[in-house]
């Protein structure tokens, strides 16, 4: 599973054709979760309050990004880096 940015410990990934909807994955030390690209929702899994927070603040500010890559991944092509959150 590539992983397209990483800050503060957190690792944001994608899997090539992944089910809808379009989302990404988080890992954070012991903790797993997918959120939704589109409305920013907790799918699955549980991060703790502060690290939910920031990864909703960066995939906001970074949604088309997110959504160019979950399109990439469901044509198994190479994704692309996005910019951390700083």
């Amino acid at each position: 599973m590539p992983t397209i940015s990483r800050f503060f410990g957190i690792l944001i990934q994608m899997y090539y054709n992944d089910h809808n909807p379009p989302h990404f994955h988080i890992q954070y030390g012991e903790f797993q979760a997918t959120i939704g690209i589109v409305d920013f929702a907790l799918l699955t899994g549980t991060l703790p309050p502060k690290v939910l927070g920031m990864v909703v603040e960066w995939a906001s500010i970074h949604q088309s990004e997110l959504l160019t890559n979950w399109n990439l991944a469901s044509k198994n092509s190479p994704l692309l880096p996005v910019l951390p959150l700083t």
